[in-house]
């Protein structure tokens, strides 16, 4: 392992510099910041170092496609416990030449051997606890992400994956500063972390986590995006950077003095060079729903990201939203997400088929589910799933879960040319399984504790426990949606299940509550998956809570943030609207070509 820490100096950050508006420009507008405006293409991500790639990959003459492997690149150096080549996620892309929209499947897919009681203790027979099942070889699939920049660029770039690689190394090797977020991924991963020597030696210089403002530099990494660009994705899917991730797993390189108190033993995996052998990405239709005159385009399963939407949404348009009360409108929001994941929780998973999914997002199937809502009085949560073979409002037996994952990225890319990227990608759990593969300089994903442990819907089948070579269900739900056939606006965002309601809200923000895009990024956000109290942020439930309350809601304890969203909008005349989170996760970074002046 080869790892420095060092105080930032200019010299090293000069390769993140981006060009600024000039001077006297709002701050909320200038590149770099939270929202930029302007022409020729744009780049929002999480992060300002990953923006100021993207943005020279576009002004160099690179396309969206281009632009996003590259940031995504980076991205897995500066945000490595979200997202990195050791995880997956799914990507959507419209193409402005053409006029259609094509996805990518990018999810992590489970070993050959994966049995359906995998997370089932064998001594108790009960499943394991979530943190035992997350920081173990069991929880690893097979990852998808870089085949998926592989696939993207071969399809739809211009540029080859193996330069598209180079900036991001660059970074891992002079490094990027450390800021109050990633410190506190680290603190908050300290215990797991600590366990393994790899880790600890990457993450926990001296035993703690690296200070703010100083540099954390990455060459284990560096020399394995560079390696990967000289030999191609054979090195990692079938060589000698998959033989370490093999090891890793079967072998999980625990510290022979572990720091920190860790309760549970680390249980190896069984993920085998034959898996990754065997990978290959998918490129399932997206899903297709009308909202109001537009077409909003989603992810297909395994994730559950776009029926979910597209359900929610086509419930959602049978009330008038503009011209409802704030009050009756955020009601409306929280009675279609419950209705929707009772819904996405009984039916959605890897093999869910065709026919069931087409029902889910259609306008009959919204009629059916919409028509329990009461105006003045919310329903009993959990609300039961619909059935899918009667009509009316017949329910099934009620069941379901909600996931464990927070961590994930989120980057929107357009282009010159009108060309679209919008990339969810993740590791699942913020910090991923723990382990860095020795060496190699990335962390591994958790994704298969995205499976449901056990059976979660009484005598009816569950769509997402473990099987060999499954998917699990995700909840990532990168979205484009187009006015007159052309994009009107794309967004995703971070959350495990949260994703979901985080792009839900600040479509309906912006569509139907007379928001800008900024404004319906920064709006307090709350978050209804079935549960007996909805999910909120301080300020929403402080500003909307006593209203809600009064029409039966609850909540649970508030949370600090829900997601952490990226956007852009298509104004008339070429022009671009991007937008990150001006402050969550410590704010994101939007970027354009062109800036407004």
């Amino acid at each position: 392992m080869r790892f420095t820490l060092a105080l930032a100096t200019t010299a090293t950050l000069a390769l993140t510099t981006v060009t600024v508006a000039p001077t006297g420009a709002n701050a909320h507008t200038r590149n770099g910041g939270p929202t930029a405006v302007g022409f020729g293409g744009a780049v929002s991500t999480v992060d300002a170092t990953a923006t100021a790639v993207g943005l020279d990959v576009l002004r160099r003459g690179g396309n969206a496609v281009d632009a996003a492997v590259a940031a995504a690149a980076t991205l897995g150096v500066t945000e490595p416990f979200s997202a990195g080549i050791g995880g997956g996620g799914f990507l959507v892309y419209y193409d402005a030449r053409r006029g259609t929209v094509s996805t990518i499947d990018g999810r992590e897919s489970g070993p050959a051997t994966m049995t359906e009681d995998i997370f089932v203790d064998p001594a108790d027979k009960l499943p394991y606890d979530f943190p035992e099942a997350r920081v173990s070889g069991l929880s690893v699939g097979t990852p998808g992400t870089l085949a998926t920049w592989e696939a993207a660029a071969k399809k739809w770039g211009t540029r080859s994956l193996s330069s598209l690689l180079l900036p991001a190394a660059r970074v891992a090797d002079q490094g990027f500063p450390v800021d109050a977020t990633f410190r506190q991924q680290v603190a908050d991963n300290a215990a797991a972390f600590g366990q393994f020597d790899s880790t600890r030696e990457l993450y926990l210089p001296g035993g703690a986590p690296p200070a703010v403002g100083t540099t954390l530099r990455n060459r284990d990494l560096a020399d394995t995006y560079r390696l990967i660009a000289t030999r191609g994705t054979g090195v990692f899917y079938r060589g000698a950077v998959g033989a370490d991730i093999v090891r890793t797993v079967q072998h999980p390189p625990v510290a022979d003095d572990p720091t920190g108190v860790w309760a549970y033993p680390i249980r190896p995996g069984d993920l085998r060079m034959s898996d990754l052998r065997n990978y290959r990405v998918r490129y399932p239709a997206p899903t297709k729903s009308g909202y109001r005159g537009l077409t909003v385009y989603g992810m297909s399963t395994p994730s559950s990201g776009g029926t979910a939407v597209g359900e929610a949404l086509n419930i959602l348009e049978r009330t008038d939203l503009s011209k409802a009360t704030i009050t009756q409108a955020l009601h409306q929001y929280a009675e279609s997400t419950a209705l929707t994941f009772a819904d996405r929780n009984r039916y959605v998973g890897a093999y869910t088929p065709q026919p069931v999914l087409d029902k889910l997002i259609s306008d009959g199937w919204a009629a059916q589910r919409a028509c329990q809502i009461n105006p003045a009085r919310a329903l009993t949560k959990p609300v039961p799933p619909g059935d899918i073979n009667a009509s009316g409002c017949t329910p099934a037996p009620v069941g379901g879960p909600v996931e464990q994952g927070q961590s994930t990225t989120n980057l929107t890319v357009a282009d010159r040319w009108g060309n679209v990227v919008e990339y969810t990608l993740t590791i699942e759990q913020t910090g991923g399984n723990a382990m860095v593969v020795p060496g190699r300089g990335f962390l591994l994903n958790n994704e298969m504790t995205d499976f449901n442990f056990v059976g979660t819907q009484g005598t009816a089948p569950d769509p997402n426990l473990p099987g060999p070579g499954k998917r699990p269900r995700s909840s990532m739900a990168p979205t484009i949606v187009l006015k007159h056939g052309k994009p009107f606006l794309a967004l995703g965002s971070p959350g495990g299940a949260t994703i979901i309601t985080t792009v839900l809200q600040v479509l309906i923000n912006r569509v139907d509550l007379g928001m800008t895009l900024p404004e319906a990024m920064a709006a307090p956000r709350a978050s209804q998956r079935n549960s007996p109290g909805i999910q909120a942020e301080p300020a929403f439930h402080q500003r909307y809570g006593p209203a809600l309350e009064a029409l039966g809601h609850t909540f649970g304890p508030d949370v600090v943030e829900l997601g952490a969203a990226t956007a852009i909008e298509f104004t008339p005349y070429g022009g671009l609207i991007a937008t990150a989170e001006p402050a969550r996760r410590g704010g994101g970074s939007a970027a354009v070509v062109v800036p407004r002046r």
